[in-house]
Protein backbone atom coordinates (compact mmCIF):
# COMPACT_ATOMS: atom_id res chain seq x y z
CA UNK A 1 0.00 0.00 0.00
CA UNK A 2 1.54 3.36 -0.98
CA UNK A 3 1.94 6.02 1.69
CA UNK A 4 2.77 8.95 -0.56
CA UNK A 5 2.23 10.38 -3.97
CA UNK A 6 3.75 13.19 -5.97
CA UNK A 7 1.98 15.80 -8.05
CA UNK A 8 3.05 18.35 -10.60
CA UNK A 9 1.56 20.52 -13.28
CA UNK A 10 -1.39 21.47 -11.10
CA UNK A 11 -3.19 24.73 -11.64
CA UNK A 12 -4.67 24.97 -8.14
CA UNK A 13 -4.77 22.82 -5.03
CA UNK A 14 -7.73 22.87 -2.65
CA UNK A 15 -7.04 21.32 0.77
CA UNK A 16 -9.86 20.52 3.19
CA UNK A 17 -9.43 20.08 6.93
CA UNK A 18 -10.83 17.59 9.44
CA UNK A 19 -14.47 16.73 8.67
CA UNK A 20 -15.31 14.32 11.52
CA UNK A 21 -18.66 13.16 10.19
CA UNK A 22 -19.99 16.67 9.51
CA UNK A 23 -21.53 15.82 6.15
CA UNK A 24 -23.74 18.90 5.88
CA UNK A 25 -20.73 21.21 6.23
CA UNK A 26 -18.85 19.29 3.53
CA UNK A 27 -21.89 19.44 1.24
CA UNK A 28 -22.05 23.22 1.77
CA UNK A 29 -18.32 23.72 1.28
CA UNK A 30 -17.67 21.91 -2.00
CA UNK A 31 -19.93 24.11 -4.21
CA UNK A 32 -18.10 27.22 -2.95
CA UNK A 33 -14.65 26.34 -4.17
CA UNK A 34 -15.25 26.14 -7.93
CA UNK A 35 -12.75 23.39 -8.58
CA UNK A 36 -11.81 22.57 -12.17
CA UNK A 37 -12.44 18.82 -12.27
CA UNK A 38 -9.72 18.19 -14.86
CA UNK A 39 -6.92 20.57 -13.87
CA UNK A 40 -7.14 21.20 -10.11
CA UNK A 41 -6.38 18.92 -7.17
CA UNK A 42 -8.52 18.31 -4.10
CA UNK A 43 -6.66 17.14 -0.99
CA UNK A 44 -8.41 15.83 2.11
CA UNK A 45 -6.20 16.10 5.17
CA UNK A 46 -7.76 13.15 7.06
CA UNK A 47 -10.21 12.56 9.92
CA UNK A 48 -13.32 12.01 7.82
CA UNK A 49 -14.99 10.05 10.62
CA UNK A 50 -15.84 9.97 14.36
CA UNK A 51 -17.65 12.34 16.69
CA UNK A 52 -19.97 13.87 14.07
CA UNK A 53 -23.40 12.60 12.99
CA UNK A 54 -22.72 10.99 9.59
CA UNK A 55 -19.30 9.42 9.11
CA UNK A 56 -20.53 6.87 6.58
CA UNK A 57 -22.21 9.66 4.62
CA UNK A 58 -18.95 11.61 4.49
CA UNK A 59 -17.11 8.61 3.03
CA UNK A 60 -19.88 8.13 0.44
CA UNK A 61 -19.60 11.81 -0.50
CA UNK A 62 -15.82 11.65 -0.89
CA UNK A 63 -16.07 8.47 -2.98
CA UNK A 64 -18.58 10.22 -5.23
CA UNK A 65 -16.22 13.20 -5.63
CA UNK A 66 -13.54 10.79 -6.82
CA UNK A 67 -15.78 9.93 -9.75
CA UNK A 68 -16.24 13.58 -10.71
CA UNK A 69 -12.82 15.12 -10.03
CA UNK A 70 -9.71 13.66 -11.62
CA UNK A 71 -7.25 14.51 -8.83
CA UNK A 72 -8.62 13.69 -5.38
CA UNK A 73 -5.94 12.88 -2.82
CA UNK A 74 -7.12 11.38 0.47
CA UNK A 75 -4.80 11.33 3.46
CA UNK A 76 -5.15 9.22 6.57
CA UNK A 77 -5.92 10.80 9.93
CA UNK A 78 -5.37 9.35 13.38
CA UNK A 79 -9.10 8.58 13.57
CA UNK A 80 -8.97 6.41 10.47
CA UNK A 81 -5.99 4.57 11.98
CA UNK A 82 -7.89 4.01 15.25
CA UNK A 83 -10.87 2.79 13.24
CA UNK A 84 -8.73 0.28 11.32
CA UNK A 85 -7.03 -0.90 14.51
CA UNK A 86 -10.41 -1.51 16.12
CA UNK A 87 -12.26 -3.05 13.17
CA UNK A 88 -9.45 -5.07 11.57
CA UNK A 89 -7.18 -5.90 14.51
CA UNK A 90 -9.63 -5.80 17.42
CA UNK A 91 -7.28 -3.56 19.40
CA UNK A 92 -7.57 -0.31 21.34
CA UNK A 93 -11.37 -0.57 21.65
CA UNK A 94 -11.52 1.77 24.62
CA UNK A 95 -9.33 4.38 22.95
CA UNK A 96 -11.37 4.33 19.77
CA UNK A 97 -14.84 4.33 21.29
CA UNK A 98 -13.94 7.12 23.74
CA UNK A 99 -12.65 9.27 20.86
CA UNK A 100 -15.84 9.40 18.83
CA UNK A 101 -15.91 5.87 17.46
CA UNK A 102 -19.38 5.23 18.86
CA UNK A 103 -20.80 7.80 16.44
CA UNK A 104 -19.09 6.13 13.48
CA UNK A 105 -20.32 2.67 14.42
CA UNK A 106 -23.81 4.09 14.81
CA UNK A 107 -23.65 5.61 11.33
CA UNK A 108 -22.90 2.18 9.82
CA UNK A 109 -25.08 0.01 12.04
CA UNK A 110 -24.85 -3.74 12.34
CA UNK A 111 -25.77 -6.78 10.31
CA UNK A 112 -26.33 -10.34 11.45
CA UNK A 113 -23.69 -12.95 10.61
CA UNK A 114 -23.38 -16.64 11.57
CA UNK A 115 -20.94 -15.56 14.26
CA UNK A 116 -23.17 -12.81 15.62
CA UNK A 117 -23.51 -9.11 14.86
CA UNK A 118 -20.89 -7.35 12.74
CA UNK A 119 -20.48 -3.67 11.88
CA UNK A 120 -22.05 -3.20 8.45
CA UNK A 121 -19.22 -1.48 6.58
CA UNK A 122 -19.42 -1.62 2.75
CA UNK A 123 -16.40 -3.09 0.97
CA UNK A 124 -15.97 0.21 -0.91
CA UNK A 125 -15.55 2.00 2.43
CA UNK A 126 -13.04 -0.53 3.77
CA UNK A 127 -11.06 -0.22 0.53
CA UNK A 128 -11.13 3.55 0.99
CA UNK A 129 -9.77 3.37 4.54
CA UNK A 130 -7.01 0.99 3.48
CA UNK A 131 -6.04 3.20 0.52
CA UNK A 132 -5.43 6.40 2.50
CA UNK A 133 -2.01 8.04 2.14
CA UNK A 134 0.18 9.24 4.99
CA UNK A 135 1.46 12.23 3.04
CA UNK A 136 1.33 13.96 -0.31
CA UNK A 137 3.99 16.20 -1.81
CA UNK A 138 4.15 18.73 -4.63
CA UNK A 139 6.93 21.10 -5.71
CA UNK A 140 5.90 23.66 -3.09
CA UNK A 141 3.85 21.84 -0.44
CA UNK A 142 3.79 18.84 1.86
CA UNK A 143 0.37 17.69 3.03
CA UNK A 144 0.15 15.57 6.19
CA UNK A 145 -2.52 15.01 8.80
CA UNK A 146 -0.77 16.04 12.01
CA UNK A 147 2.86 17.04 11.49
CA UNK A 148 6.49 16.08 10.91
CA UNK A 149 9.61 15.66 13.02
CA UNK A 150 12.44 18.12 12.46
CA UNK A 151 15.45 17.05 10.40
CA UNK A 152 13.93 13.83 9.05
CA UNK A 153 13.24 13.19 5.35
CA UNK A 154 9.64 12.34 4.53
CA UNK A 155 10.44 8.69 3.89
CA UNK A 156 12.02 8.37 7.34
CA UNK A 157 9.17 9.99 9.28
CA UNK A 158 7.34 7.80 11.80
CA UNK A 159 3.73 7.19 10.67
CA UNK A 160 2.65 7.63 14.30
CA UNK A 161 4.10 11.15 14.31
CA UNK A 162 2.43 11.99 10.99
CA UNK A 163 -0.93 11.07 12.54
CA UNK A 164 -0.56 12.36 16.11
CA UNK A 165 2.00 15.19 16.46
CA UNK A 166 0.75 18.49 17.76
CA UNK A 167 2.59 21.44 19.31
CA UNK A 168 6.15 20.11 18.95
CA UNK A 169 5.59 20.39 15.19
CA UNK A 170 3.38 23.48 15.11
CA UNK A 171 5.65 25.58 17.32
CA UNK A 172 8.89 24.40 15.76
CA UNK A 173 10.73 26.87 13.52
CA UNK A 174 12.27 24.09 11.44
CA UNK A 175 12.19 24.73 7.69
CA UNK A 176 11.14 21.65 5.72
CA UNK A 177 11.93 23.41 2.43
CA UNK A 178 8.23 23.51 1.55
CA UNK A 179 5.07 24.74 3.25
CA UNK A 180 3.49 21.99 5.34
CA UNK A 181 -0.33 21.92 5.22
CA UNK A 182 -1.85 19.98 8.10
CA UNK A 183 -4.93 19.43 10.25
CA UNK A 184 -5.47 17.49 13.50
CA UNK A 185 -5.03 20.39 15.94
CA UNK A 186 -7.73 23.09 15.86
CA UNK A 187 -6.06 26.31 16.95
CA UNK A 188 -9.28 28.27 16.38
CA UNK A 189 -12.88 27.51 15.44
CA UNK A 190 -12.80 30.23 12.79
CA UNK A 191 -9.31 31.10 11.64
CA UNK A 192 -6.81 28.76 9.98
CA UNK A 193 -3.23 28.92 11.24
CA UNK A 194 -0.70 30.69 9.04
CA UNK A 195 2.92 30.59 10.21
CA UNK A 196 6.15 30.55 8.19
CA UNK A 197 6.23 27.14 6.54
CA UNK A 198 2.96 26.02 8.19
CA UNK A 199 -0.72 26.19 7.28
CA UNK A 200 -3.12 24.57 9.75
CA UNK A 201 -6.63 24.01 8.42
CA UNK A 202 -8.43 22.19 11.23
CA UNK A 203 -10.91 24.75 12.54
CA UNK A 204 -12.96 22.44 14.75
CA UNK A 205 -15.89 21.67 12.44
CA UNK A 206 -17.23 19.00 14.78
CA UNK A 207 -16.96 21.32 17.80
CA UNK A 208 -19.14 24.03 16.28
CA UNK A 209 -16.39 25.68 14.24
CA UNK A 210 -16.01 25.98 10.50
CA UNK A 211 -15.00 23.32 8.01
CA UNK A 212 -12.14 25.02 6.17
CA UNK A 213 -10.64 24.73 2.70
CA UNK A 214 -7.50 26.59 1.62
CA UNK A 215 -6.82 27.24 -2.05
CA UNK A 216 -3.17 27.18 -3.04
CA UNK A 217 -1.08 28.99 -3.98
CA UNK A 218 -3.41 31.98 -3.46
CA UNK A 219 -4.14 31.03 0.22
CA UNK A 220 -7.77 31.95 -0.33
CA UNK A 221 -10.01 30.51 2.38
CA UNK A 222 -13.45 28.90 1.96
CA UNK A 223 -15.55 27.87 4.96
CA UNK A 224 -18.85 26.25 5.85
Amino acid sequence: MPCSNSGDGMEKIFAIGDIHGCLSKLENLIPQIGINSEEDALVFIGDYIDRGPDSSGVVDFVLDLRKKIRRVICLKGNHEQMFLDYVCLNKNEGLYLSNGGVATIGSYGYRKTPGGRKIDIPDSHMNFFHSLLLWYETDDYIFVHAGLRDDLPLKEQDPQDMLWLRHEFILSSHDFGKTVVFGHTPMSHANPLFRPGRIGIDTGAVYGGFLTCVELPSKRIYQA
